[in-house]
């Protein structure tokens, strides 16, 4: 342990003073002394350096293994024996040891050996068997309250820390009304997450997607997001404010978009105006896109309110041009709320001439007949 300290401490000095002359082989890990458990498979990340040596075949062993333990070093995923060090070169190794089930508590140190053409570098690992932390969660929310309409989808922030000395694998849940689609995603991914791996110390960020149903009402809605993983548990709450917000239809008292109308002649159509959606409308204004020389008036031009769920009727005045033929017309209606979208819908409207014309031909072709009747009924004596 001496003749570690010493080396790091010389290595430490010697780059601090910029001096690189060093030569040798060194085999280090951030933490040679760790508390582990009965059972458990601790992954320790060696750093394997060739300081201004030539080219090095290492050859690697762990020494002083208890009897029953199991030991070995991984190198690009795969069981290695050896690694080969360029002059300046390091190599990334991972030193995994199996603690079997029912090993008594204790220090069991060991030995890690680096040795490579006349180089040789030692490093003294302990681990110690006891008791270690439990498992814990840390559940953060960055702005837990957020506000939108019904169809706007909540997105918080949130990060979750594994606080224990230990990897967990993390299940995700949520507490939501009935209706609403909670959904989390790692920060930067859109792939949708229910268990996330999170290493000992580890920090994760997450996306938390909230979506409402369409037809929410407007109000106050709690969710609550739960990350478990065994005992351990971390939960956070969450507020989305749903406004709501005015949806419109325009239509008939019979259901039917149609009309009928006499040329050069005001004909009234009856309108109802509904609200659908989970807000009151607000000064709901009446307008019209007509053929050209049309008029189209409303009574009443503007709805002061129409609260969610109910409707309103409405009068609209339509006058076709007195040079209008006989046919299929269209007139658009828009209802217009001051805090909501516009809605529009279309009337077919039936242009009819005027019956008077009728009378008029009518009436000729009984005087037609008449002095017909005469005609015959003078002449015909002779």
């Amino acid at each position: 342990m001496r003749r570690l300290l010493g080396l790091l401490l010389f290595l430490g000095l010697a780059l601090a003073q910029g001096n690189l002359d060093y030569k040798g082989l060194v085999v280090a890990t951030p933490y040679p002394a760790l508390t582990v458990k009965a059972g458990e498979v601790v992954n320790l990340t060696l750093e394997l350096k060739n300081y201004n040596l030539p080219p090095q075949y290492v050859r690697l062993r762990l020494e002083g293994v208890p009897q029953g333990w199991t030991a070995a070093f991984l190198g690009g995923g795969r069981v290695v024996a050896a690694a080969f060090l360029a002059p300046g070169a390091s190599q990334r190794l991972t030193l995994r040891v199996e603690v079997p089930e029912g090993v008594k508590e204790g220090r069991y140190p060991m030995t890690v050996v680096a040795e490579g053409n006349a180089a040789r570098s030692e490093l003294p690992i302990v681990l110690t068997v006891g008791k270690v932390l439990p498992p814990s969660l840390k559940l953060e929310v960055e702005l837990p309250v957020l506000k939108g309409t019904p169809t706007t989808t909540f997105r918080y922030r949130a990060t979750l820390k594994n606080e224990s000395d230990q990897d967990l694998l993390v299940g995700l849940e949520a507490e939501a009304p009935e209706g609403f689609e909670v959904v989390f995603k790692p920060q930067f991914s859109g792939q949708e997450v229910t268990t996330l791996p999170i290493k000992a110390g580890e920090t994760k960020n997450l996306d938390i997607e909230v979506s409402p149903p369409p037809k929410a009402p407007a109000g106050e809605y709690a969710i609550r997001v739960i990350a478990r993983a065994g005992a351990a548990r971390a939960e956070a709450d969450l507020k989305a404010i749903v406004t709501g917000r005015p949806e419109l239809s325009i239509t008939t008292p019979d259901g039917r978009l149609s009309g009928r109308a006499y040329a050069g002649r005001e004909s009234p159509l009856k309108l109802v105006v509904k609200n659908r959606g989970s807000a009151e409308a607000k000064n709901v204004e009446l307008s019209s896109f007509e053929p050209t020389g049309w008029e189209v008036s409303f009574e009443p031009k503007t709805i002061a309110s129409i609260p969610a769920g109910e409707k309103a009727e409405v009068t609209a005045k339509i006058k076709p041009s007195a040079k209008a033929i006989a046919g299929d017309y269209m007139v658009t209606i828009t209802a217009r709320p001051k805090n909501g979208t516009s809605e529009s819908a279309d009337f077919r409207i039936t242009v009819l001439t005027s019956t008077m014309w009728g009378i008029v031909g009518v009436g000729l072709v009984a005087v037609a007949l008449g002095v017909l009747a005469l005609a015959v009924a003078r002449f015909g004596r002779r």
